[in-house]
C-alpha cells in the first residue's frame, strides 16, 4: 500500500510549518498525499494573524504549481481553504486543539546552537511538553512524531544507535535553573561592579560627547553583557554535562520530556543530522535560508576562511531535506506501540559518509570553476586547507585578534586624515571577519571534531518498505547521493545564487556612493523652518584650540613675554591633551584661565587687523559655498563653536548667529581667566540645539549639521541630517554605522601652522 492510502483521511497537525523542514513537510503532503489535510500552529507576527503568515507562505514558487490555471485549487486561498486549518498560537502558549488530530509532527525549535539557556529551554523542553499535554487532552490515540536531532548523543564517539540516549540529568532541574538564569544574569549585570565596569569602558569612548551618551552606551553595553552571558552559561552548562551546546542538550532534554508521555501517545523521535539543500523535491538546490554550512562555505569563497579546525578524514553528517522529509512521511504511516518510543536517525555517515576533505575539494572545486568576483581585485583568491588541528586553527586566531587589538588601539590615537580613515575601515573589516571566525570556530569546532556514526537501521528499512513510485517520491536512502555532484551541482550553486545577487547590488550601490563620495546632497529649500548648525575648529577651518589661543595671545606680547608663553604650554601639552581626551570642558577652561588679564577689546582689535585675513586664509572653500547654499535656501545658518567669541569676528558675514564661549571681564575690560557660562561642548550643543528649535518653531528633523569630532556626535545625532566633515576615527565609524554623509573638507595652501600670524605686526 503506497503512503497516500495509508495516510488518506488522515489529519495531521504540524508545528514550525513556515521554518525550513516544516516548509518542506507542508509542500510534500500537498504535492505527494493528496488525501491528508493539515493543521498547523501558527505564531501571529505583527500585524499578521497565522492565516495572514500560512497564505505568505503559499504564495511562495515552490506552492504556486499547485493552484492556478489547469489545477484543482484556483488561487492560494482556495488551497488553503480546502487542505489547511491554521491555528493561531505558539509554544509558549499552546491553544487547545481540535479533537479530529490523527498525527502531530513537531518540527518547531529553537535551533539556533547558541540560544540564550532560558529561551532554549522555553522552546525546546517546556515548550515540547505544553504541546504534548495538549495533545493528551484531546482523549484520542494521536500518533505524535517528534523532530529531534541526531546530535542529542553529545560528546559521545562511536557508534550511537537508534535508542534513547544514557543520560543521567534530571530535565525538571535543569528546565528551572535554566529559566532562572535569565533574572539571575541581569541582577548580577545590575551590581555595582559590574555597572563600574560597563561604565568605565563607555566613558572613555564617550566622555567626550557626554555623560548622557556615555550613559546610553553603558546601558547598551550592560544589555549585550547580559545576552553573552546567558548564551555563554548555555553553552558551558550543556558542556559540563557532556554535550556540544544549548541547543543539543535542550533537544535531549526535550527528548526525556516526550518519553514520559509515550506511556499517553504512541511516538515517534526522528533524529536528523545537518540538514542542507535538497537533491529533488521541491526541486534541485532548493533551501531557505543559511543552515550550518553555508556561511562557512561563502565566507571559504570569499577567501575569508584561512582554516578550518577539523580533521580531514573526519566524517561530516550532511542530510538533504528532502530526505529528511520523505523519512518524516514514512515515519508518519507507522504505527507504534505506547511506552516504546521508536527512533530514527537521518544521517549519512553510516553507509555514505562525507568527509571534511571531500567537502573541501567540492567546495574549493566549485569557486575555482565559479569564483567571486571582488571588482577590480579580480576574482578571489581561494584558501588553501592544510587542516592543521584545532589547537593550530585556535593559535592562528587569537594571534590575529590581539595584532588586531594592538592597531587598532594605535588608529585611535594617531593624527586624523584619509589615510588614518583608510586604516580604520581596513581595520573594521578585519574586524568583521575575526569576529565572524571567532563566532563559526566556537560554534563548529565540537561538531567538527566529533567521532560519532548514527546507526541508521530503522530508516533504512522504512526506505526498503516503500513501495512502487513512492521509493522515488519518499527516498530516505542516502547511499545514493553523489557528494561530489551534490555540492558542485546543486548546493553550492544554491548558497551562493542569493549572494551572487547581492553582489550585483552591492557593486552599483558602491559605485555610485564611489562616484558620490564627498558630495553632498543638495540643499533643498523647505516649507518648515530650517538650521544649518556648524562647527568651527576641524570642520570650517584647519586649526586647534592651543593653536587659536596662540594666534590670540602672542600678538600682545613682547619677544621674551612670548617665548616663556610659547615653552609653558609646550610643557603643558601632554597633560592638556589627557585633559582633552577625557573631558572637552575643563580642557577649554584650562586654556582659557591664560587669557587673564588680557583686554578684551585689544582682543577684538587683534583679531581684526591682524588675524581675521589669516582665519579667513584657513577657511574651507567647501564649507564656505555649503553655508551660502543654505542661507539661499532659506535655512538659518548657526555657528557652534567651543572658540572664544572674539575669534569669530571674521566669520559674521557668513552666519545668522554665532554661539561662542564668552571670556568673563572685570569692571576694567580686562579678562579675569573665566567664562561668563558653560562652553558648549559635547552635549551642550545638543541641548542648545532642541531649545533653539522649541523657541523658534525649527524643525530638526529637516536641519542639518556639520562637524568633525566625536565630541559632537550628540549635535549631530539631533538632526535629520547629519554631516561628519573629515571625521576623527571615533565619528568616523559611528558615522558609518549610522550611514551619515561623510565628506572631506580641505582647506586652502597655507603658510605653515608652525608661523604664528602677526607676532611681528605689533
Amino acid at each position: 500500500m503506497s503512503l497516500a492510502d495509508k495516510l488518506k483521511d488522515k489529519k495531521v497537525l504540524v508545528t514550525g510549518v513556515t521554518g525550513f523542514v516544516g516548509e518542506a513537510l507542508l509542500h510534500r503532503i500537498i504535492g505527494e498525499l493528496p488525501g491528508t489535510t493539515v493543521a498547523a500552529i501558527i505564531r501571529p507576527k505583527g500585524s499578521l494573524t497565522g492565516a495572514d503568515r500560512m497564505a505568505q507562505l503559499l504564495r511562495k514558487d515552490i506552492f504556486k504549481p499547485f493552484y492556478g490555471e489547469g489545477t484543482e485549487y484556483a488561487d492560494a486561498e482556495a488551497l488553503s481553504a480546502a487542505r489547511i486549518h491554521v491555528i493561531d498560537g505558539d509554544l509558549a502558549d499552546v491553544p487547545e486543539l481540535p479533537k479530529d488530530l490523527d498525527i502531530v509532527v513537531h518540527c518547531a525549535g529553537d535551533v539556533s546552537f547558541d540560544p540564550p539557556i532560558h529561551e532554549a529551554f522555553t522552546t525546546n523542553v517546556l515548550g515540547t511538553k505544553s504541546l504534548l499535554e495538549r495533545i493528551v487532552e484531546t482523549g484520542q490515540p494521536v500518533h505524535y512524531v517528534h523532530i529531534s536531532t541526531a546530535y542529542t548523543a553529545g560528546r559521545r564517539r562511536g557508534a550511537i544507535p537508534e535508542a534513547p540516549v544514557d543520560h543521567f540529568v534530571d530535565w525538571r532541574t535543569e528546565a528551572e535553573a535554566g529559566m532562572a538564569m535569565k533574572s539571575r544574569i541581569e541582577e548580577q549585570s545590575r551590581s555595582a561592579p559590574m555597572l563600574a565596569k560597563f561604565r568605565k569602558e563607555a566613558e572613555k569612548l564617550h566622555r567626550r560627547a557626554g555623560h548622557l551618551t556615555a550613559a546610553a552606551d553603558t546601558e547598551r553595553r550592560r544589555t549585550e553583557w547580559v545576552a553573552k552571558r546567558l548564551v555563554e552559561t548555555g553553552t558551558e552548562r550543556a558542556r559540563s554535562l557532556g554535550w556540544t551546546d544549548c541547543y543539543t542538550f535542550t533537544k535531549a532534554l526535550g527528548e526525556r520530556v516526550v518519553e514520559e508521555f509515550s506511556g499517553k501517545l504512541p511516538t515517534s523521535i526522528v533524529r536528523p543530522a545537518i540538514i542542507e539543500s535538497a537533491v529533488q523535491s521541491p526541486h534541485p538546490g532548493w533551501i531557505e535560508g543559511f543552515k550550518m554550512a553555508e556561511p562557512l562555505i561563502l565566507a571559504y569563497g570569499r577567501g575569508e576562511l584561512p582554516e578550518f579546525p577539523a580533521s580531514p578524514d573526519s566524517v561530516i553528517e550532511i542530510i538533504p531535506v528532502d530526505h529528511v522529509v520523505g523519512a518524516i512521511c514514512a515515519v508518519m504511516a507507522t504505527e507504534p506501540e505506547l511506552s516504546k518510543p521508536e527512533y530514527y536517525h537521518i544521517g549519512s555517515g553510516a553507509r555514505n559518509p562525507l568527509t571534511f576533505e571531500q567537502l573541501y575539494a567540492g567546495v574549493r572545486a566549485y569557486f575555482s570553476k565559479h569564483p567571486f568576483d571582488l571588482g577590480e581585485r579580480g576574482a578571489v583568491r581561494l584558501p588553501v586547507w592544510k587542516f592543521p588541528g584545532g589547537d593550530s586553527v585556535e593559535t592562528m586566531l587569537r594571534y590575529g585578534e590581539r595584532a588586531h587589538k594592538i592597531a587598532d588601539k594605535i588608529i585611535t590615537t594617531i593624527p586624523r586624515g584619509e589615510r588614518t580613515r583608510k586604516y580604520a575601515r581596513e581595520l573594521d573589516v578585519q574586524k568583521r571577519r575575526l569576529d565572524f571566525l571567532r563566532r563559526y570556530m566556537d560554534l563548529y569546532s565540537e561538531y567538527a571534531q566529533a567521532e560519532l556514526q548514527f546507526i541508521d537501521d530503522n530508516v533504512l528499512a522504512l526506505h526498503n518498505a516503500l513501495e512502487g513510485d513512492d521509493k522515488e517520491k519518499f527516498a530516505c536512502d542516502t547511499a545514493v547521493v553523489d557528494w561530489q555532484y551534490y555540492l558542485q551541482e546543486l548546493h553550492c550553486p544554491s548558497v551562493t545564487e542569493s549572494m551572487r545577487r547581492l553582489d550585483v547590488v552591492r557593486k552599483k550601490r558602491n559605485k555610485a556612493l564611489a562616484e558620490s563620495a564627498g558630495v553632498l546632497k543638495k540643499v533643498e529649500p523647505s516649507e518648515a523652518k530650517v538650521v544649518a548648525a556648524f562647527d568651527m575648529d576641524g570642520t570650517l577651518l584647519s586649526s586647534n584650540v592651543i593653536e587659536t589661543y596662540l594666534w590670540m595671545r602672542l600678538p600682545e606680547l613682547d619677544g621674551p613675554q612670548r617665548a616663556n608663553e610659547i615653552g609653558a604650554m609646550l610643557r603643558k601639552l601632554p597633560k592638556l591633551i589627557a585633559a582633552e581626551r577625557k573631558d572637552r570642558g575643563t580642557f577649554l577652561r584650562t586654556i582659557y584661565r591664560r587669557y587673564a588679564g588680557a583686554d578684551l577689546e585689544e582682543l577684538n582689535q587683534i583679531v581684526d587687523e591682524i588675524l581675521a585675513e589669516h582665519v579667513l586664509e584657513r577657511l574651507s572653500g567647501a564649507a564656505v559655498r555649503r553655508i551660502r547654499e543654505h542661507r539661499a535656501a532659506g535655512h538659518k545658518t548657526i555657528l557652534i563653536t567651543g572658540a572664544v567669541r572674539p575669534l569669530t569676528r571674521p566669520l559674521e558675514p557668513l552666519f545668522d548667529e554665532i554661539v561662542a564661549a564668552e571670556l568673563a571681564v572685570d569692571d576694567r575690560g580686562r579678562c579675569t581667566g573665566f567664562l561668563s557660562g558653560p562652553p558648549l561642548v559635547g552635549e551642550s550643543r545638543a541641548a542648545w540645539l532642541k531649545h533653539h528649535a522649541r523657541q523658534t518653531n525649527i524643525d530638526l528633523s529637516k536641519s542639518y549639521a556639520y562637524a568633525d569630532s566625536h565630541s559632537d556626535l550628540p549635535m549631530l545625532s539631533v538632526v535629520g541630517n547629519p554631516v561628519a566633515v573629515s571625521p576623527d576615527v571615533s565619528l568616523f565609524r559611528a558615522a558609518r554605522a549610522a550611514r551619515w554623509q561623510i565628506v572631506d573638507w580641505k582647506t586652502s595652501s597655507t603658510p605653515s601652522r608652525l608661523e604664528l600670524p602677526g607676532v611681528n605686526a605689533r
